[in-house]
């Protein structure tokens, strides 16, 4: 039986990742390619389909409904034949990655849901490092990282994974005794607890309700966020966390303080340099990371 001619696999996967991220600029720093590498790459497909796969306005590329349905099909199959060769490709080696998270961060949104990384790729394994200056030590210590940062170094692969509001954090007794509404007098004899690498969180929220200037009794540094939610559960001070923090600890004892909306200076970000995408675990990770939305 003759075999049939097949069609360009690094364009097959240069449609496939814009198809799933959205975007073709994602999808060109995901597979270190320029814009117009990646448009060559597309278009050769569409050549050899004949079909018309996106259409282009602005730089950007919005799927065809000739696109959609070409994605409906090659899609799934594409990701049977790459599971297909993982298979076979050093069987029972198991595949490591060193990762680097904040323990908040590992606590409450990568440990509940390892368990299906874990049954989608039974032999990648992760050694999880908790450290400070983690951004500073990827390519280095670290293959990856998720960071808290305002914006990562430019030098890094990187993506947003979350838009955060700042909470001013507190027990509920605590809460109690400080009030409804912001008072500056009550304020200032607060202790405040922040995370040592997010300091301009508080400036933000004394912006916030209008106190800039404000100088409370102390502010209290931790180098670990989980700890920080635990003093303000026990009474200590004033946590100033991300809303997401606080909905995730599931913490009974504790109470947001005003109603107030305020954005974070800061978001979470996963990193590593672009060249470690060519690494099988750093891959997987990176797109697992992605699909399960964390």
């Amino acid at each position: 039986m003759p075999v049939r001619r097949l069609p360009p696999l690094r364009a097959l996967e240069a449609f496939v990742r814009v198809v799933r991220l959205g975007s073709a600029k994602a999808a060109a720093n995901e597979l270190a390619l320029s814009p117009s590498a990646l448009s060559r790459r597309v278009a050769a497909l569409e050549d050899f389909t004949g079909k018309r796969l996106f259409t282009r306005q602005h730089q950007a590329m919005k799927l065809t409904d000739e696109g959609q349905a070409f994605y409906n099909v090659v899609g799934p199959k594409l990701e049977e034949l790459a599971e297909a060769v993982e298979s076979q490709i050093d069987r029972g080696q198991v595949l490591r990655l060193h990762l680097g998270v904040p323990t908040l961060f590992g606590g409450q949104r990568l440990f509940p849901r390892l368990p299906e990384l874990r049954k989608l790729h039974p032999r990648l394994h992760i050694d999880i490092d908790t450290g400070a200056h983690l951004e500073a030590r990827v390519g280095d210590t670290l293959d990856a990282a998720v960071i808290l940062a305002k914006e990562p170094d430019p030098m890094f692969y990187r993506v947003q994974l979350d838009h955060n509001k700042v909470y001013a954090i507190t027990s509920k007794d605590l809460a109690a005794e400080i009030g409804t509404s912001p008072d500056r007098e009550t304020l200032s004899k607060q202790t405040f607890l922040i995370h040592q690498d997010l300091p301009d969180s508080l400036d933000a929220w004394k912006n916030a309700i209008g106190m800039s200037d404000l100088e409370p009794a102390s502010v209290d540094k931790f180098d670990s966020g989980q700890l920080v939610l635990e003093a303000a559960a026990q009474g200590l001070g004033i946590a100033i966390m991300h809303d997401d923090h606080f909905r995730r600890s599931h913490d009974n004892r504790l109470a947001r303080l005003y109603d107030i909306d305020v954005e974070s200076p800061y978001r979470y970000w996963f990193v590593c340099r672009p060249k470690a995408l060519e690494s099988r675990p750093v891959r997987m990770f990176h797109e697992w990371l992605q699909q399960a939305g964390l």
